[in-house]
């Protein structure tokens, strides 16, 4: 009995293995969630008091900018586009020329893109003119930067203004891409809808 036993133990394993294996294993692909966009459809900003207007997505809010690296912002024009469904700004900050000059507020918006140069892969900038006027600098960063999508406006007399794009996540260019370029079009439609007041 006990040879019996201990002879078949080893014929059960090489029989379980031979039928366990009837089929051929396929490791599962590396992904990321899949991200359903909402259509593309806006809402005009323009507030009292305010020297600027344009136009932001539906499915975004404004929030008024009240802290700046622990001070007050030097005006009141600061606000931030929140999309809360990507856990995403546009941080907007408002200086007025004059109290500011015009070269050191343009080295300073290139200052800050620059600095995420030891993560990114490229820096693109590219200059525009809207049809009502309104020019400044757009910037890609490619690669793991904190910030993909940046951009400059002015008149260069009385108002400049800046925006950046952050993520409430760690830059991952692989996971961001997707919405980043999504949300590229949506900050180019402000850009182009842009005015001073």
């Amino acid at each position: 009995m006990k040879t019996f036993v201990i002879k078949s133990i080893p014929f059960f394993l090489l029989l379980n293995s031979v039928i366990a294996c009837n089929s051929p294993y396929t490791p599962k692909q590396t992904g990321y969630f899949k991200i359903d966009f909402p259509k593309h459809e806006y809402k005009l900003f323009d507030q009292p008091g305010y020297p600027y207007t344009f136009e932001y997505p539906v499915y975004s809010n404004i929030i008024k900018d009240s802290t700046f690296f622990e001070d007050k912002p030097e005006n009141p024009y600061w606000i931030n586009i929140d999309f809360p469904r990507f856990s995403g700004k546009i941080y907007i900050s408002y200086k007025e020329i004059g109290k500011n000059e015009l070269t050191k507020l343009v080295n300073d918006a290139y200052n800050m893109t620059y600095k995420h140069s030891t993560r990114a892969t490229e820096i693109v900038d590219s200059t525009m003119r809207t049809p009502s006027g309104v020019s400044g600098v757009f910037f890609s960063v490619g690669g793991n930067a904190a910030t993909a999508k940046q951009f400059f406006v002015t008149d260069s007399v009385k108002h400049f203004l800046r925006g950046a794009l952050y993520f409430d996540a760690s830059p991952n260019e692989d996971s961001l891409g997707v919405v980043n370029n999504f949300l590229q079009d949506d900050m180019k439609h402000l850009i182009n809808t842009f005015r001073w007041k």
